[in-house]
């Protein structure tokens, strides 16, 4: 519930209060006599508002004011009616009934949240900010005014700063949920684990129903590789949500980790189809496909991914290496072509650029290209001799002894890769399938080259 919503039921419970001074007997437990009590007009005023809210219908709640009394107006009774008005978006008419509470009660805390609300709601910053300001001058510990501040800070990655306001908020108000997850969030934030997980576990006691809770105690669990406990949590966030997008995609990296792949993939399935236009989910499956050598979907799946967030660099490498597995050369370079436009100084993506207009027999696109790149490059660095074999097509003996006596082992490998696939283009099968081999045979390589020399050798 945000803070607009926990402010109407506040205040609904207030104008109950209010309304039942004097009739207390009525809505008390049923006496003796068999005679019902009469039900004034506040109470059953204060019982249908109650009654319209339940049902969520603002408008409905809205319209009980225009039969109210006026001799049973009070403070508190124009204070819902502001917020009720905020709720169903009528913002000038809230302002106007704050403003006029503001005016008659200048120190009443409820009455300056009220106008926090509506100032919070316009976008007015400033007016906010004075407001909590008088706020905590007369309240320091109120825990509204510390949990607005929390989340302010918590926008701003002030993590320490909002895990403190958020705290604060809980010594007046132990049992305030809002206040709880703020503080359990921004632990989790800070890695304090400990912390995080008593303050979600308490507000399970007092809300069981707290899906969100749930997902963060997984996740917890997920960090220290107790995935099964992990999954238990998720699982149950979901049956309180289940359509929340982000706890299927908890779930899948759960179930992938228990070794559940047909788990995982049903979880970010659902993922993505709650959210089709949600770049993640799609970038998960790529990768659980990967794994599984399922090459044609794990293409399919990073073509989502780039379609869905042409800003994701990373998926670009990705996608050229499995069009190029599937000998999809013209997407292979288009790939690589937005991925060098993201990391300029790739000679990598430059040299994976020129193969593929090889591979669509078009050297001398290959040759302009090349051209161009090689411009940037220093002539006596090893990147500008590879890049300059692949313009030139001759002079590889030197370049070889150039990258044989590479003692960088990553470099030495990505460039022995791009030596095989010189031969390759070249028609050397033997000489290329030599050097694939020698990348392949390479432990621990973290370079995309690595995956393509031992696709290279596997046809």
């Amino acid at each position: 519930m945000n803070c607009l919503s926990k402010m109407c039921v506040l205040l609904v419970a207030l104008a109950v209060l209010a309304f039942s001074c004097g009739t207390s007997a009525a809505i008390a437990a049923p006496a003796v006599s068999s005679k019902k009590e009469p039900v004034s007009q506040e109470v059953r005023f204060a019982q249908n508002l109650n009654a319209a809210l339940e049902k969520g219908s603002v408008d409905d709640a809205l319209k009980l004011f225009e039969n109210l009394p006026e001799d049973s107006r009070t403070e508190e009774t124009d204070a819902l009616k502001a917020s009720l008005l905020l709720s169903a978006g009528r913002e000038a008419e809230a302002e106007g009934i704050a403003q006029e509470l503001l005016t008659a009660h200048p120190d009443d805390v409820n009455v300056l949240q009220l106008n926090v609300m509506v100032a919070k709601q316009k976008g007015d910053a400033r007016t906010k900010s004075a407001l909590i300001k008088k706020i905590l001058t007369i309240d320091p510990r109120n825990a509204g005014a510390n949990i607005e501040l929390g989340s302010e800070a918590a926008l701003k990655h002030r993590y320490r700063d909002a895990r403190d306001f958020f705290q604060k908020a809980t010594f007046s108000e132990p049992n305030n949920t809002e206040a709880l997850f703020g503080y359990a969030k921004m632990s989790y934030y800070l890695q304090k684990d400990d912390d995080a997980r008593r303050a979600f576990e308490k507000i399970l006691k007092i809300d069981p129903s707290d899906a969100a809770a749930y997902a963060y105690l997984g996740k917890l669990e997920g960090e220290v590789k107790r995935y099964k406990a992990a999954l238990e949590y998720i699982n149950k966030a979901l049956a309180l949500d289940p359509d929340n997008t982000t706890y299927y995609l908890d779930k899948g990296t759960y179930s992938r980790f228990t070794g559940d792949y047909k788990g995982a993939e049903a979880a970010w399935k659902k993922a993505v189809e709650n959210d089709p236009d949600y770049f993640l989910g799609y970038a998960y499956l790529a990768g659980l496909y990967d794994e599984q050598e399922m090459f044609d979907k794990a293409l399919g799946a990073y073509r989502k991914v780039v379609e869905k967030n042409p800003q994701y660099y990373y998926a670009y490498e990705s996608l050229g290496m499995f069009a190029w597995h599937s000998g999809s050369w013209g997407e292979a370079r288009a790939a690589f072509e937005k991925a060098l436009a993201k990391k300029s100084d790739s000679v990598s993506y430059a040299l994976m650029i020129a193969a593929c207009y090889s591979k669509e027999g078009n050297v001398m696109q290959s040759k302009k290209f090349l051209e161009g790149f090689m411009k940037g490059l220093d002539r006596q660095s090893l990147d500008y001799a590879v890049v300059r074999l692949y313009h030139d097509r001759a002079g590889d003996g030197s370049v070889l002894n150039k990258v044989v006596q590479e003692k960088n082992s990553t470099i030495r490998g990505k460039m022995l890769y791009y030596m095989a696939l010189f031969y390759e283009l070249q028609g050397k099968t033997e000489l290329a399938q030599k050097y694939y081999v020698t990348v392949s045979d390479m432990e621990g390589a973290r370079f995309f080259e690595y995956r393509l020399a031992q696709w290279s050798i596997q046809k």
